[in-house]
C-alpha cells in the first residue's frame, strides 16, 4: 500500500485560502443594489437618521430585554399626518409609544385618527379624534408590566397606513397624495437622492393596511397595483383581516422602522389648509430636489424604458393631450377639442414636435406610463388622467396644462405639478394663470359638465414659448 503524508500548505495556498473566506464574507454582509436603489443600512451622511437594523439577521422573530432595558420608541421625522418611529410597539390593535420623555412626542391628533370615512360636519370631524384605543404614550415602567420581557418583532421598513379605503381605491389619491406623501416622508431621510434616483435608503419591507381589505386598495384602472409593484418588487402587503389576526394573538409586536400615515391627521396641519392636499404637509421635511426619481425610475423601468434618456431634452419634445371627450363629463366643446387638435398638429408639422392626442383608458398600463415618461408638456381638462403626470421628467420645459369651466379651480394637479418641480398652467377658454396667480379653489355649475371652452391657438402657442426654453 502507498502511503501519502501531507505536507503543509505553502504560503501563497494561505494567503490564498485567507483571501477566499474574507471575500465571501464580505459578500455575504454587502448591502445590494436593485435598479439603482441601495438596500442597506445607513445614508450617505452617517447622520443620526441610519437605522442599526437595516440588515437583520436570519431568524430574528422576538427582541428581549431585561427589566429596565425595554426598547424606547423614537420619533426620527414628524409632520401632521406623516411620522416616522423607530421601535413602535403593538398591542391588541392599539399603538404604543414607549418613552420616558412624554413631551418630546408630538401631540396624538397629528399622528394618528380612528380612520372612519372622512366628512366634514361637526360630528364628522369629532369622530375622528383618536383616544387611548388607537394610540398611548407609556412610561418604560408602564411598558414593562404591560409587555413583559419580550415583544414579536417586525424587522426592516415598515409603511403604516392608518386610512379607511375612501380614498385609496382612486389612481390619483394613491399615486399622487398617499404613495406620493410616503415617499416625501421617507425619502427625507436620504437628501443626496440623485436625478436618477439612486439612494442608500433601505427598500420598504411591507405594508399593513389596517382599515382596509384585500379587495380595497386597487383603483377600477388597476393602476395602483402596477406602481407600488415596480417601485417595490419584494414587498408584501398585509390587510385589516391581518391586521386583526395579530391583534387576536395578544402578544406585544415591535415594528423596527415605520412610517406611520393618517389622512386625517395630516388634515391637521397648516400646509393642508392652504393646499388641501395631504401631500403637502411633508414638503416641511428636508430632501433631494429629485426626492421622487427614486420610483420614477422603478416604475418606468418595468415599461423597458431608461430613466437615464426618457425625456431628457436633449430628445424631441413630446406634447401629449389627454382627451375626455368620450367620458360624457368635463369635457371641451367638440368644436374646441378639434380646433385644438388641428393647433397641436401644426406645432408637429411646423417644429418637429411629437404630438399625441389620447384617451387613456384606451391605452395598456405600460403605454400609459412609457407615454407620460416621454412627455414633456401634458394637458386636459381636469380629471384622473392627469396623474400621468407623476411619471414626466422634471426640467425648464416640463409642464402641465389643465383646462377648467371658466371660475372654476382645483388643487389638485396643480399642487402635484408644483411639487415635483415642473410648471402647471390653468386655463379658462383663452385665458391662463399660473402660480403664484391662482384662483382660489371653486366648483361653479358647469365645473363637470360637457362643455368647458378652450382656445386652441393660445394653448399652442404657450406650448411652443416653453419649449423654446434651454
Amino acid at each position: 500500500m502507498l502511503m501519502h503524508s501531507l505536507s503543509a500548505p505553502t504560503r501563497r495556498e494561505a494567503i490564498l485560502l485567507v483571501f477566499v473566506f474574507v471575500s465571501l464574507l464580505l459578500f455575504s454582509r454587502a448591502g445590494y443594489d436593485t435598479n439603482g436603489m441601495r438596500f442597506w443600512d445607513g445614508d450617505k451622511s452617517g447622520a443620526s437618521t441610519a437605522h442599526p437594523s437595516a440588515l437583520v439577521e436570519p431568524w430574528r422573530t422576538r427582541i428581549k430585554w431585561s427589566s429596565g432595558h425595554i426598547p424606547n420608541t423614537r420619533v426620527v421625522s414628524h409632520v401632521p399626518g406623516w411620522t416616522i418611529f423607530d421601535n413602535l410597539f403593538v398591542l391588541n390593535g392599539t399603538v404604543f409609544v414607549v418613552t420616558d420623555f412624554p413631551s418630546s412626542i408630538p401631540a396624538r391628533l397629528t399622528i394618528t385618527s380612528t380612520a372612519v370615512n372622512i366628512f366634514n360636519d361637526k360630528d364628522a370631524v369629532s369622530s375622528r379624534t383618536p383616544g387611548d384605543r388607537e394610540m398611548r404614550v407609556i412610561s418604560t415602567d408602564q411598558a414593562q408590566k404591560l409587555f413583559g420581557t419580550s415583544a414579536e418583532l417586525i424587522d426592516g421598513v415598515t409603511w403604516l397606513v392608518n386610512d379607511p379605503p375612501q380614498f385609496i381605491t382612486h389612481y390619483y389619491h394613491w399615486s399622487a397624495e398617499l404613495f406620493f406623501g410616503f415617499w416625501r416622508t421617507y425619502s427625507s431621510l436620504d437628501t443626496a437622492i440623485d436625478e436618477m434616483g439612486k439612494s442608500v435608503l433601505p427598500a420598504l419591507r411591507r405594508i399593513f393596511f389596517a382599515h382596509a381589505d384585500a379587495d380595497h386598495w386597487r383603483d377600477y384602472a388597476l393602476m395602483n397595483q402596477w406602481v407600488l409593484r415596480s417601485a417595490f418588487p419584494s414587498l408584501t402587503t398585509e390587510f385589516s383581516y391581518d391586521w386583526e389576526d395579530r391583534a387576536a394573538m395578544g402578544r406585544p409586536m415591535m415594528l423596527d422602522r415605520v412610517i406611520f400615515t393618517d389622512r386625517a391627521a395630516a388634515m391637521q396641519g397648516h400646509h393642508f389648509l392652504s393646499t388641501g392636499r395631504t401631500a403637502s404637509e411633508p414638503s416641511a421635511l428636508p430632501g433631494s430636489a429629485h426626492w421622487w426619481s427614486t420610483i420614477r425610475a422603478n416604475v418606468i423601468r418595468v415599461c423597458g424604458l431608461d430613466s437615464n434618456i426618457v425625456g431628457d431634452m436633449a430628445q424631441t419634445p413630446v406634447i401629449t393631450y389627454i382627451s375626455r371627450q368620450e367620458w360624457g363629463r368635463r369635457m371641451l366643446i367638440q368644436e374646441d377639442h378639434e380646433r385644438l387638435v388641428e393647433e397641436l398638429y401644426k406645432l408637429r408639422d411646423l417644429y418637429g414636435y411629437e404630438v399625441n392626442v389620447v384617451s387613456m383608458d384606451k391605452l395598456s398600463r405600460s403605454e400609459q406610463f412609457a407615454l407620460a415618461a416621454r412627455t414633456t408638456i401634458m394637458m386636459g381638462v381636469h380629471g384622473n388622467g392627469l396623474t400621468s403626470l407623476v411619471w414626466m421628467r422634471p426640467s425648464p420645459r416640463a409642464t402641465v396644462m389643465e383646462f377648467f369651466f371658466p371660475g372654476g379651480f382645483a388643487r389638485d394637479y396643480e399642487y402635484t405639478t408644483r411639487a415635483l418641480g415642473m410648471v402647471h398652467y390653468g386655463f379658462w377658454g383663452d385665458e391662463y394663470f399660473t402660480s403664484p396667480e391662482t384662483p382660489k379653489q371653486a366648483y361653479p355649475q358647469g365645473f363637470q359638465g360637457t362643455n368647458i371652452p378652450i382656445d386652441g391657438a393660445v394653448v399652442a402657442r404657450l406650448c411652443h414659448e416653453r419649449l423654446l426654453l434651454r
